[in-house]
């Protein structure tokens, strides 16, 4: 008479399965709502933990189930395996976020100018939900300093409308919407215009000198001069997306004219929660290596 031998099966490693399908599923559906449809980014970053939270679990069980495989024999090492493979992706950004979360100052907001940060054109507004934020305080720069110590302002040895057209020109590329822009400068205007022509009867007097002479300030080092100076000078204000996850950023280019010289500062925030993941610095760190390459040769120290 043959002996029939049941192996036992690890139900553990069958709802694993079923639980890390889930997780992806969910993980997907999120990304996907949140870049393309009109998710809001506060529930994005819940639906994300919840994810990761049912992969975590998944591979937990997946983990009784292989180890019910080497002591009894139990059939589920299949389904186990799957569930791994599933749940690695929520789990990977999982891991990412608590990662920089854990080793990265909680600020969402930098500047190349920590002491004088460039002041918003328009003040960027979102709605919160849960994720609450604090105002930017000096401290906060502190901690800016200390985690990013290579992002700084860049001058460079040329005019500010050359400049000014390498600063579009590169935010045009890195994926940058310029929402506002406010200066002494006329960046939208065509240099091959020239100038108005009059209207019939507005002719010029006969006897009126064809240049007329423009005073120029001395260089005083006042207060008063010191404001007129740093007067001349450009800003544009912009949005931008990250790629994968969509997650939106405002930023601020401002340009400065010194002497022969163009100082550009730059400030890129967040719009939710009070921790950035340290994406505001990637983004104006890359602006700023991008905006060197196309201005190479006039970068001044």
């Amino acid at each position: 008479m043959a002996i029939r031998f049941d192996r036992p099966v690890s139900g553990a490693a069958r709802f694993s399965r079923l639980l890390g399908a889930f997780s992806l599923v969910l993980a997907l559906a999120v990304l996907i709502a949140h870049r393309f449809g009109g998710l809001a980014t506060p529930y994005l970053v819940l639906l994300l933990i919840a994810a990761a939270g049912c992969g975590l679990l998944a591979a937990m069980l997946a983990a009784v189930g292989l180890r019910s495989l080497w002591m009894t024999g139990a059939e589920g090492g299949l389904a186990a395996l799957a569930a791994l493979i599933y749940a690695a992706f929520p789990l990977g950004i999982g891991a990412f976020a608590a990662e920089r979360y854990m080793t990265l100052p909680d600020i969402y907001d930098v500047s190349t100018d920590p002491v004088a940060a460039p002041d918003w054109l328009s003040t960027p507004k979102s709605d919160q939900i849960w994720l609450k934020r604090n105002l930017v305080t000096p401290e906060d720069r502190e901690k800016q300093i200390s985690a990013y110590p290579e992002l700084t302002g860049r001058r460079y040895e040329g005019a500010l409308d050359r400049v000014l057209e390498a600063v579009r020109k590169v935010a045009k590329q890195s994926g940058f919407t310029i929402v506002k822009s406010t200066g002494t400068s006329e960046p939208d205007r065509d240099p091959e215009d020239g100038p108005a022509k009059p209207e019939p009867g507005d002719e010029a007097v006969a006897d009126a000198p064809g240049i007329i002479p423009v005073p120029t300030p001395r260089p005083y080092d006042d207060d008063v001069a010191k404001l007129i100076r740093g007067a001349n000078g450009v800003t544009l204000q912009a949005t931008n997306r990250t790629l994968i996850l969509g997650l939106r950023f405002d930023i601020l280019i401002r340009l400065r004219e010194e002497a022969e010289t163009t100082f550009v500062d730059i400030r890129v925030a967040s719009r939710y929660g009070q921790h950035d993941l340290g994406f505001s610095a990637e983004i104006a760190g890359d602006y700023l290596k991008a905006l060197d390459a196309e201005l190479l040769g006039i970068a001044g120290g």
